[in-house]
């Protein structure tokens, strides 16, 4: 099913989101899902993959979504890569959506309070350098916590330190495993993520 542009105004313009993933892109679906229910007013401009063959990529294949495959191995490359992909496709929004590289400093200053990423735990617990996926799980039941879950925030210069725009709390249930804990966060995050999105871009003129 393809993604149609959505009008989103009384002049007919079409917000727009990019998502960047790294993996399965099971966020990025549920964006998808959400924008082709109409729970999310605008339209999928592209996907940036982290690397070729990603879960992501099918999605957006699936979706009709045009994508591009990073190749950066500098810091230099990559913010070239991405600043053509964003002056390509012009968001209104850009999303992180289990993307594991760093945005460099000069993207961020360049599109600064328009980069959202969604992180599995209660920020700032869990975040910053090596805390992603499995590992901000087993960090959290490692350090005996009773309760974790999922945080929506803008993207700076360090990892997972911009503002929170939104949180969910997931309670830790006795016998918890890294595996089981994780599944019980994605669910809130495909509904947390997709609800932010909302939000902003009804606040946005």
């Amino acid at each position: 099913m393809s993604l149609l542009p959505v009008d989103t105004s009384q002049t007919g313009v079409v917000k727009k989101i990019v998502v960047l993933a790294s993996g399965s892109g099971s966020n990025f679906q549920s964006i998808i899902e959400s924008v082709q229910s109409g729970r999310i007013k605008a339209n999928v401009a592209g996907l940036v993959a982290g690397k070729p063959g990603i879960g992501a990529i099918e999605h957006a294949e699936k979706a009709g979504i045009p994508f591009t495959i990073l190749d950066a191995s500098t810091t230099e490359e990559l913010s070239s890569q991405l600043h053509k992909a964003f002056n390509r496709w012009q968001p209104n929004l850009i999303v992180l959506a289990g993307f594991l590289r760093k945005i460099p400093d000069d993207v961020v200053k360049a599109w600064e309070g328009t980069i959202i990423n969604i992180h599995p735990s209660l920020l700032p617990k869990y975040g910053g350098k090596g805390f992603y996926g499995i590992h901000v799980h087993k960090a959290v039941l490692e350090a005996g916590e009773t309760e974790s879950g999922c945080s929506v925030h803008y993207v700076n210069e360090k990892y997972d330190d911009g503002d929170i725009i939104r949180q969910t709390t997931v309670p830790v249930h006795p016998g918890e495993t890294p595996d089981t804990l994780a599944k019980r966060i994605l669910a809130e995050e495909h509904k947390l993520l997709p609800a932010v999105i909302s939000e902003l871009l009804n606040r946005q003129s």
